[in-house]
């Protein structure tokens, strides 16, 4: 019977592409869904690296104070600074090169688990400037999107056919497979790893110091925008002391910058306090304190966690 259908489908050229499609189409199914479960396996099987601390600050952390931001929250807050001087356990969730749109999103996953008490917001100059480039970089969530939904409508302002995208099992880690293997190999495990989410910076600057490199206008996204307020607002809702930071630089300017001028208004709208170190001239004057003109070095860190740390306990 079945090699009676077989011939009859052979014969219709119709019916004969319909199959073979049908069957290509089943092939594509069951590799996808093997290889995207495999790869999904081992992303999460990772115990270092920048992908780990993903995956830590979204679903393993219960530190009472949190730090948000891009890598300059990575590499200017100390734990020591805060767990010495507060006397609450530390944990850092910032990311190179994210910005808003991540922390807002790894906020929900968050605070859908626990409360902290504490989250500090580290601020960075063009926060909200309009680049499809903070929308591409989503793409280092894709591999949450399946077991967060509180995530996902953050991640599909990545493309309008992203929902469409991820019906696919390996799209979540199409761009990540090489590191997923260095993630997973055994010299990667051994290797020294962070400090509660910081990363030290050792090296010091001997660069001049950028001038008139801060815009006092620009255009500015909107959803950018709405992604701040909601930030501040999940935080109030959830009743945790939020600190929003801009941390400093090595820039020399007399405005502030336009997307900074921004979040200081929200933030006192919304009675956050914002501190500024963006032009502090103890650090603007001191190239032994940067690693570069955007981050702080080891040492610099420290004297900018002190100082931060002496703020929110004055506050």
């Amino acid at each position: 019977m079945l090699e009676t259908f077989i011939h009859k489908i052979r014969k219709n050229p119709y019916w004969y592409f319909f199959f073979k499609l049908i069957a290509f189409l089943l092939l594509l199914f069951v590799l996808d869904f093997s290889i995207g479960n495999i790869l999904r396996h081992f992303y999460f099987k990772q115990q270092s690296g920048l992908q780990y601390r993903t995956t830590y600050s979204i679903e393993k952390t219960n530190a009472d104070i949190l730090v948000f931001g891009s890598s300059r929250a990575n590499h200017h807050y100390r734990p020591d600074a805060f767990e010495n001087q507060i006397g609450l356990s530390f944990y850092n969730v910032g990311r190179d090169g994210q910005y808003v749109f991540y922390h807002l999103d790894v906020l929900k996953a968050v605070l859908k688990r626990y409360t902290p008490k504490i989250i500090i917001l580290d601020f960075v100059n063009k926060e909200f400037a309009q680049n499809q480039e903070s929308y591409d970089r989503l793409s280092v969530l894709l591999p949450y999107y399946k077991t967060h939904p509180e995530m996902r409508s953050i991640i599909n302002l990545r493309s309008k056919y992203e929902r469409l995208k991820l019906l696919s099992q390996i799209y979540p880690f199409n761009s990540t497979m090489f590191t997923i293997a260095v993630g997973n190999a055994e010299f990667n495990k051994k290797r020294k790893s962070d400090n509660k989410g910081y990363v030290p910076l050792t090296r010091k600057w001997n660069g001049v110091i950028p001038k008139n490199s801060i815009s006092a206008n620009y255009e500015v996204d909107s959803l950018k925008i709405d992604a701040y307020k909601s930030f501040i607002q999940e935080c109030a809702r959830a009743n945790v002391k939020l600190y929003i930071v801009c941390s400093p630089y090595f820039i020399q300017s007399d405005i502030t910058d336009y997307s900074v001028s921004i979040g200081k208004e929200i933030a006192k709208e919304n009675n956050i306090a914002f501190f500024d170190f963006s032009k502090d001239t103890v650090f603007v004057n001191n190239t032994e304190l940067f690693a570069d003109f955007a981050h702080l070095n080891d040492t610099g860190a420290k004297l900018f966690s002190d100082s931060l740390v002496k703020c929110i306990i004055e506050k």
